[in-house]
């Protein structure tokens, strides 16, 4: 117990709630945002670099034929997520419009690099971890517009109709350039570079913590300077936080059972739990700008601000256990 408790005051905890912290104060702004936005892309590109390098070329294609696993991993995400966010729009003492971020958060795709990283700390299938993630990511382009179309309704007028439908082509282009692109490139150059970066486990982990504090950041900071915390009271904020704890443990729980129940490996169980649990702040922000008026966008991404926060410390922690009671051979 002691032993947990310490976890939540290990480094890389303290460096998110710092990372939250130095958002709400200190955001990017003026020329900085797009210095802040730059670092954070050359993180991602880095971490899905290193990962191509690592990885055999016989792990990937596995992971690639772990149909099992993707479809669940699909399930929970635009089937279990949509179905409980339904619920909790119905709930009486909800905002209505932070109801509708409530259910707008479960809507969308997973988390691509976090839950790379996570896998890669828990020891578990990383190259599963990257298609599974990557799929729903790329399924999530058109999903997520489609299934908030049909449960929350007309919502308004965003940025489509300026862009005429390009935002999921810009998305498309933004998965293939930042995620498979350089994941491939350093595939393809493991010959020359695998061993090098096999030693380098300690830079690795750099880098997958790092790109994740990035994204945590500039997401994160970009919200605060459009006013996010003048526009929820303490009661409303309060009442979100219980929701998404709520939220956020059953999801965990029924992967983990799923994942039981369906026999998978230790490696596997360790891919749906973060890959199916896990909802995507990076492609929440932009989807939100794309659907939702300018002037209600802060507000319904409340929601998938704190999620996205609480996800990351609870799968933090859980990455930890799985860590430190992997088999050796792991």
């Amino acid at each position: 117990m002691l032993r947990r408790l310490a976890a939540l005051f290990e480094p890389f905890i303290l460096m998110l709630v710092g990372t939250v912290v130095l958002a709400s104060l200190l955001p990017a702004r003026g020329g900085w945002t797009s210095v802040a936005g730059v670092a954070a892309q050359i993180g991602i590109v880095a971490l899905f670099f290193l990962h191509g390098a690592k990885l055999s070329r016989q792990a990937i294609i596995d992971g690639v034929r772990h149909w099992r696993l993707h479809l669940t991993v699909l399930g929970a995400t635009f089937v279990l997520f949509p179905v409980l966010g339904v619920a909790m729009r119905s709930l009486p003492l909800v905002d209505p419009m932070l109801a509708t971020g409530l259910l707008f958060l479960t809507l969308l795709p997973s988390t691509v690099q976090s839950s790379i990283a996570f896998t890669a700390i828990a020891r578990g299938n990383i190259a599963a971890a990257v298609c599974s993630a990557s799929f729903s990511n790329l399924l999530g382009i058109a999903a997520t517009p489609a299934l908030a179309a049909l449960m929350i309704g007309p919502i308004g007028q965003g940025t489509a109709a300026s862009h005429g439908g390009g935002g999921s082509l810009a998305a498309v282009e933004h998965i293939i350039l930042e995620l498979l692109v350089p994941f491939v490139a350093g595939h393809l150059l493991r010959p020359v570079i695998g061993g090098f970066v096999a030693r380098q486990k300690r830079l690795v982990t750099i880098v997958d913590r790092g790109s994740i504090l990035l994204v945590v950041y500039t997401a994160f900071g970009a919200a605060v300077v459009e006013g996010l915390w003048h526009r929820v009271s303490g009661g409303d904020l309060a009442i979100v936080v219980v929701l998404s704890l709520i939220l956020l443990g059953f999801v965990l729980a029924a992967t983990w059972m799923a994942g039981r129940a369906l026999g998978f490996s230790r490696e596997d169980r360790i891919v749906l739990v973060f890959c199916g649990s896990k909802k995507s702040l990076a492609s929440g922000v932009p989807m939100a700008g794309v659907l939702f008026p300018a002037a209600t966008v802060g507000v319904i991404l409340l929601p998938v601000m704190i999620f996205h926060q609480l996800q990351l410390i609870a799968c933090a922690l859980i990455a930890r256990y799985y860590a430190d009671t992997a088999p050796p051979d792991a």
